[in-house]
């Protein structure tokens, strides 16, 4: 009989790691207290625009494709992608904009006539960028910080050696307004601080890797949006035996002599070789783990920002916007203070706007594009979240109408909101936190907490809450490390 293996939580990175667990020889079950699969990464259609709910910036498509290659498939019967030859357009008030292209050349000739930058210094910095992703990723990105194995290697070494020089001692806008003194230019750059949901005036230097993902490695689009990376792994799983319990919310895990035996759901025990929590790592010790000791330090950290986040169906084009679009905030340093130590909303806020209609025109009617709204909030601290979410909306329609040159109300046909109290209720991250703890500190990568359980043996975790953190590739990345730490059956 093969050893058996219960996953709870069927989020991106809980199907990830099913689909590696059944490759490995165990047999796989995955409890899910939602009906649906994919946590953060589902969508909703409504009055024929398909909006995407969770994540909207896909890179490192390879994480998922070898997912299928592990079972002898072929990914493209599964899953398809294009590279996006555009990164992002950006707007800002005073009428200025610029198209970040993915030629890294284009980039940067472009980048230096709008900004008034010389060409070698975005060169360098660039250059940078990708010389500290190359250097650190082994030690922070797939490996556990928390294994003296992973220590024991001349390239980890060289890393840590290295780590005084990138910027690991000044803050991400310390490190940007090093190489350049437009402020455009540097809040461009800031801005990759929202990708692991913290402040570009708290979060480390080291984090200028960031852009490389994008820069360096692409950013993509999958065929059918977003969803579809949930829906094709899914579909894997359920070819190759993994057994799914929707509408199933586990109740605890069940320790005896410091061991996990298995879960109790419904009052059921359902008995297991190994546990692996996919759920918010909060959670997970106050609801499921209540008899057990908890790490402190690693539970009271600032958790990251939420998201508000407006579906609209809008009943016209505009040429002028692609895939992925920023209008920001004439204050950021503001805006960031506001998000982080006030825990409420500045009323210029960055606005972001995803369309997947750009690329997958079913996706809206004909004429029509599907808008998902963002600004980046605080996490759900008892807020008068009505109050914010008005207030907001207003501000959001004033500085697009001013920006785009529109009234753009006059076309909203379909409307639905996500704020900080749904996605909390609905994923069961700690207060709405996208990425679970902010990266606002040069320890917060040692204080995530690591893929398994140093003091119960067979319970792993995985998701945006443990190392490495927060976003797709991250969340897969997590499955590919504690899979690394659990012997085949």
């Amino acid at each position: 009989m093969p050893k058996t293996a219960i996953i709870i939580g069927a989020g991106i990175a809980g199907l990830a790691s099913a689909v590696r667990l059944i490759a490995k020889g165990y047999s796989v079950t995955v409890f899910e207290a939602n009906s649906y699969p994919g946590g953060k990464l589902h969508s909703k259609t409504v009055n024929g625009y398909r909006f995407d709910l969770g994540p909207s910036l896909f890179t490192m498509p390879w994480l998922v494709t070898e997912l299928f290659k592990l079972h002898g498939k072929n990914p493209e019967d599964y899953f398809q992608y294009s590279k996006k030859n555009n990164i992002c357009n950006y707007f800002w008030d005073d009428g200025t904009q610029f198209k970040a292209s993915a030629d890294q050349k284009q980039f940067v000739n472009e980048a230096a006539e709008i900004f008034s930058v010389s060409s070698s210094k975005i060169e360098k910095y660039l250059f940078n960028n990708k010389r500290k992703y190359e250097l650190t990723k082994t030690i922070f990105l797939e490996k556990s910080l928390h294994k003296s194995t992973t220590y024991f290697s001349k390239k980890t070494l060289k890393a840590l050696f290295s780590i005084g020089g990138m910027g690991i001692n000044r803050s991400l806008d310390s490190e940007n307004s090093s190489y350049f003194n437009n402020p455009k230019l540097i809040q461009l750059f800031n801005r990759y601080a929202t990708y692991n949901g913290s402040s570009p005036y708290k979060t480390p230097g080291i984090m200028s890797m960031i852009p490389h993902l994008e820069m360096g490695l692409g950013t993509y689009f999958p065929k059918g949006g977003m969803h579809d990376i949930t829906k094709s792994i899914y579909k894997l799983a359920e070819e190759i035996g993994v057994e799914f319990y929707f509408n199933q919310k586990v109740d605890e895990i069940i320790i005896d002599k410091g061991i996990a035996k298995g879960i109790e759901c419904d009052n059921e025990f359902f008995k297991a070789d190994l546990i692996v929590s996919n759920m918010d790592i909060y959670p997970t010790y106050k609801k499921l783990l209540p008899s057990q000791k908890h790490p402190k330090k690693v539970l009271q950290q600032e958790r990251s920002s939420s998201a508000l986040i407006f579906y609209w169906g809008i009943r016209k084009t505009f040429p002028e916007l692609d895939l992925h679009n920023i209008l920001f905030s004439n204050n950021y340093k503001e805006e960031f203070i506001k998000l982080f130590d006030d825990k409420s909303l500045f009323d210029d806020s960055t606005i972001y706007i995803n369309i997947t209609s750009k690329e997958n025109s079913t996706d809206a009617p004909e004429g029509s594009e599907n808008w998902f709204v963002m600004i980046n909030v605080p996490g759900n601290y008892g807020q008068n979240w009505s109050d914010l979410i008005k207030r907001a909306r207003t501000n959001i329609v004033d500085k697009i109408n001013s920006i785009l040159d529109t009234n753009i109300e006059k076309y909203i046909e379909a409307e639905f909101i996500l704020d900080p109290v749904e996605i909390e209720e609905k994923t069961s991250s700690y207060r709405g936190s996208l990425y679970g703890a902010a990266s606002n500190s040069k320890f917060a990568a040692f204080l995530r907490h690591p893929n398994f359980s140093s003091v119960i043996k067979n319970l792993y975790f995985c998701g945006g809450s443990v190392h490495p953190g927060g976003g797709i590739p991250l969340c897969l990345l997590s499955a590919k490390i504690l899979n690394d730490m659990i012997p085949n059956d």
